[in-house]
C-alpha cells in the first residue's frame, strides 16, 4: 500500500469515527439538555423526570427536596399526589365495568345514581361524564349547557364516576383502584388516605421563589376518582406500558378512550384545540402525535405523556406549583419540547 493510500485510509477512518461520535452525541443530547434545564431553569424545578421506552428506563433524574424545611432530597421512587392524572385511572375502572356488562356508556347516569333529584339525571350519560361534555356545574343546579354540545372540564363528573364504580362493583373506589395497581405491580401507587402517607412528599405553592407548604388537601373520599391517586414516575411508566399495550382493556374498549367528539385547549399542549377522550387528551397538531394528561393541585404538578409511534413515555412530577397561573407546568412544557425535537421520537 502506498503512502498516499495509507493516508487516505487513515483520513477515512478518522472521518468515520468522527461522524459516529457526532451521531452518538447528537442522539444523547436530549439527556444533557434536560439535565441543564432542570438545574438552571426559572422558576426552579423541584421534582422527578422519567423517560422510558417499551417499559425500560432511558432517562431518570430527581432534583430538589421532598420537604423544604428538612431539606430531605427527592428520590426517583418518591411518591406524589398526581391529582387529575387520576382521571384516566377512573376512566379505565369504568371501562372495566363496561366490559363486565355492569355499565353502559350511553345510559343516563340516573340508572346508576337513582338518588339524583335534578331532571338532567335522565339525560346526562356516562360517556358525557367521561369526556366532560355533561354540563353539570352543581348537583343541585340546572345544567350549564345541553349535554354533548360543549366541553366543561372539572372534578364533579369524575366524583360522580367514582360513585358509579362503587355502586356497580359493590366495592369502594379504593378497593377497586388498589386491586388494579396490585395486579399491574404498581407497588408504590395507592389511593390517598390521611392515615396512609408512606413516602408521600410535601406539596408547596411557589410564590416568586418562596415556598409555602400546603396543609389542607383538596382530596376527599368522594372525589378520589378525580384527583386522589398517589404514585411515582416509575409506576406511571408501568401504567403506560400496560394500558397502551393492550394488557388492561380489550382492543375495542381501549379504542374508545381515544375516540373523541369534542376538543379543548390546554397551554401545555399549545394554543390549538385538541381532542379530549376519556380522561386523556389526544394531541395531533404538534410535530409528533401523542396522548396524555396533566395534574395540578395541593402543591403538586404532574404530566404523563405517551408517544405511540416510538413507544416513549414521559412522566414528570413536581411537589410544587406556581401561584402564578401563567407559570403552571413551566418546566414540563420545556422538557416536553426538548423531547419533541430529540432523535428519540424520530
Amino acid at each position: 500500500m502506498t503512502f498516499f493510500s495509507k493516508t487516505l485510509s487513515l483520513l477515512s477512518l478518522i472521518f468515520l469515527l468522527s461522524n459516529c461520535n457526532s451521531f452518538a452525541q447528537k442522539k444523547d443530547n436530549y439527556a444533557a439538555k434536560i439535565d441543564s434545564l432542570i438545574q438552571n431553569t426559572s422558576p426552579v424545578f423541584n421534582g422527578v423526570v422519567l423517560i422510558s421506552k417499551n417499559g425500560k428506563t432511558l432517562y431518570s433524574k430527581a432534583k430538589g427536596v421532598s420537604d423544604f424545611e428538612t431539606k430531605k432530597p427527592l428520590k426517583i421512587d418518591s411518591q406524589f399526589e398526581i391529582m387529575s392524572n387520576s382521571k384516566l385511572i377512573t376512566a379505565i375502572l369504568i371501562l372495566l365495568e363496561v366490559e363486565k356488562g355492569k355499565v353502559e356508556l350511553n345510559a343516563p347516569i340516573k340508572k346508576y345514581l337513582p338518588e339524583l333529584t335534578q331532571s338532567w339525571g335522565d339525560s346526562v350519560t356516562v360517556h358525557q361524564l367521561l369526556n366532560h361534555t355533561h354540563g353539570i356545574v352543581d348537583i343541585q343546579k340546572p345544567l350549564a349547557f345541553k349535554p354533548g354540545t360543549h366541553f366543561g372540564y372539572g372534578n364533579l363528573s369524575y366524583t360522580l364516576l367514582t360513585k358509579i364504580i362503587e355502586v356497580t362493583s359493590k366495592k369502594s373506589y379504593t378497593e377497586m383502584a388498589n386491586a388494579l395497581f396490585k395486579k399491574l405491580k404498581m407497588k408504590d401507587t395507592y389511593c390517598y388516605s390521611k392515615d396512609k402517607n408512606q413516602n408521600l412528599v410535601t406539596g408547596y405553592i411557589n410564590s416568586d421563589g418562596t415556598f409555602e407548604k400546603v396543609t389542607q388537601t383538596l382530596i376527599t373520599p368522594q372525589n378520589l376518582g378525580a384527583d386522589g391517586v398517589v404514585s411515582t414516575v416509575n409506576d406511571l411508566a408501568i401504567w403506560n406500558n400496560n394500558l397502551h399495550k393492550g394488557k388492561i382493556l380489550k382492543p375495542e374498549t381501549y379504542k374508545s378512550i381515544l375516540h373523541y367528539n369534542i376538543t379543548s385547549q390546554h397551554n401545555l399542549f399549545g394554543k390549538e384545540y385538541e381532542g379530549y377522550g376519556y380522561g386523556i387528551r389526544i394531541i395531533e397538531k404538534e410535530a409528533v402525535k401523542y396522548i396524555g394528561h396533566t395534574g395540578l393541585g395541593d402543591g403538586f404538578s404532574s404530566i404523563n405523556l405517551y408517544f405511540p409511534e416510538s413507544d416513549i413515555s414521559l412522566v414528570i412530577i413536581e411537589n410544587q406549583m406556581s401561584k402564578n397561573a401563567d407559570l403552571f407546568y413551566a418546566s414540563e412544557f420545556k422538557i416536553k419540547n426538548i423531547l419533541l425535537k430529540s432523535d428519540l421520537l424520530k
